[in-house]
């Protein structure tokens, strides 16, 4: 700082919209996250990328309980991944935007080089979403 004044250089311009588009883009990253850091979630999200379906099926094509399952599509709900569509007196289960099928397919296929006997630390065992 000279007499006071900042150089333009440094001048940082920064809109409350800014900050709040930044911590909304972060937010809805970090759910993703957390969303994908189960195995079972994972599994859940490729299933539906590849056809709606309801509960029950997917506990027997996965070979989980359902009570397990609700759980975890509860978390997917409430990461905004998935959408209960009524059918009937039944729910069916579905990806909320078919955009994430196409983000699951890249996330898959970026990950090209993993070492077999590495491991990702959880560092937050927090739980979902």
């Amino acid at each position: 700082m000279i007499n006071g004044s900042r150089s333009p250089e440094f001048t940082i311009t920064c809109t409350l919209i800014d900050v709040l588009t930044l911590a909304a883009d972060i937010e809805v990253l970090a759910r993703f996250g957390r969303a994908l850091a189960d195995p079972i979630r994972c599994r859940i999200l490729l299933a539906l990328r590849e056809a709606p379906a309801h509960p029950a099926d997917l506990a027997d094509v996965l070979g989980i309980s359902r009570t397990r399952l609700s759980n975890h599509l509860a978390c997917l709900r409430d990461c905004g991944l998935v959408v209960a569509v009524p059918v009937g007196r039944r729910a069916r289960y579905e990806l909320a935007d078919e955009r994430l099928g196409r983000a699951l397919d890249d996330l898959r296929t970026a990950v090209v080089a993993v070492e077999a006997d590495k491991t990702c630390p959880d560092t937050d065992s927090k739980g979902c979403c």
